[in-house]
């Protein structure tokens, strides 16, 4: 098999898209869902070394829709997973191997977006590995969550959804971009609103840094996925045929919330090369801004931890539960 390729971002900054961008290319395996073994499977079985964790993941894997869309046969993966997974990435690379293999394939994709927090974990066991993390205007990624139900404030803040998707935004922005630098040549930083408004300069980029064909007549031919139809939030747009995925906040956002919103994460969308809709809104930090970024950076991060190290993923969801369409 060639390097795999981990698609990493933000949820909803273009993870699914690009996907689907590089399954039109051809020459990757097709297995539209997400993964989530690191940020979900290993915590919900605990050590995939011991025998009976792995029995007792395989009885629901071979369950899950995962399983149910691979092409695989249940006793012939159970039996090798059974033999040689020690470890999430262990099961990442037996399981994608095997769909690739049946494909013809000889390279797949793992899209999760929350592969970010372990990223260098992934480059330890894939050394091969290309990472492509897409970043997108984080008031568009605000609205998208919040539209889905997906922010998720703190009990305190239940009117907050926006700011709180994006605090979020910059915390999982910033620590892929930190791993990102720790990873190095493996490491490349794609722009969601570049990818759509300029698509062949950015896929010729891709094509370099992944050593794969992008050929990007072959893509508008496939458009397998979102490419065809777009994954969106918004779906009243594709109805009024009005379908805005770069900039949509500057119609969508309420004016005084992006004027807090900004206040909270402007400076990172600076320096990210993103301009504000207000000159001063960055530079004007109250001291409730700055209570809440602190709030919120701590409880991501406790929260991460938890779910890696304690039984909450297990208490939290069941595996196919997470299981997205890609």
């Amino acid at each position: 098999m060639k390097a795999p390729i981990f698609i990493v971002g933000c949820p909803r900054s273009g993870t699914s898209f690009l996907y689907h961008l590089l399954l039109s290319a051809g020459g990757f395996a097709e297995f539209h869902t997400q993964m989530n073994v690191f940020d979900v499977l290993e915590p919900i079985y605990g050590d995939l070394s011991a025998l009976k964790n792995k029995k007792k993941m395989m009885k629901e894997w071979l369950q899950s829709k995962a399983f149910r869309i691979s092409g695989l046969q249940a006793e012939e993966i159970e039996a090798k997973v059974l033999a040689e997974c020690s470890g999430a990435s262990d099961f990442l690379r037996i399981v994608m191997d095997a769909v690739a293999g049946n494909q013809g394939a000889d390279r797949w994709i793992d899209s999760t977006p929350t592969n970010i927090p372990h990223m260098l974990r992934i480059k330890r066991d894939f050394p091969e590995a290309r990472f492509v993390h897409i970043i997108r205007d984080a008031r568009d990624v605000a609205l998208s969550l919040d539209k889905r139900g997906w922010s998720r404030p703190l009990p305190w803040d239940k009117e907050k959804g926006l700011l709180a998707a994006g605090l979020y935004w910059e915390w999982i922005v910033r620590k892929g971009r930190k791993y990102g630098s720790m990873v190095g040549p493996h490491y490349m930083e794609v722009r969601y609103e570049e990818l759509v408004s300029n698509a062949r300069q950015s896929l010729a980029a891709l094509s370099n840094f992944i050593q794969h064909d992008l050929d990007y007549g072959r893509i508008q031919r496939a458009s397998v996925g979102s490419v065809k139809n777009p994954l969106t939030s918004f779906k009243e747009e594709l109805t009024e045929e009005r379908f805005t995925p770069v900039g949509r906040w500057r119609e969508k956002f309420p004016p005084v919330e992006l004027l807090r919103f900004e206040s909270l994460v402007g400076n990172y969308l600076q320096e990210l090369g993103y301009s504000l809709s207000s000159a001063e809104a960055a530079m004007h930090q109250s001291l409730a801004a700055k209570g809440m970024r602190l709030a919120y950076g701590l409880y991501y991060e406790t929260k991460q931890w938890a779910k890696v190290n304690t039984p909450l993923s297990r208490m939290m969801v069941n595996y196919s539960a997470v299981l997205i369409d890609k």
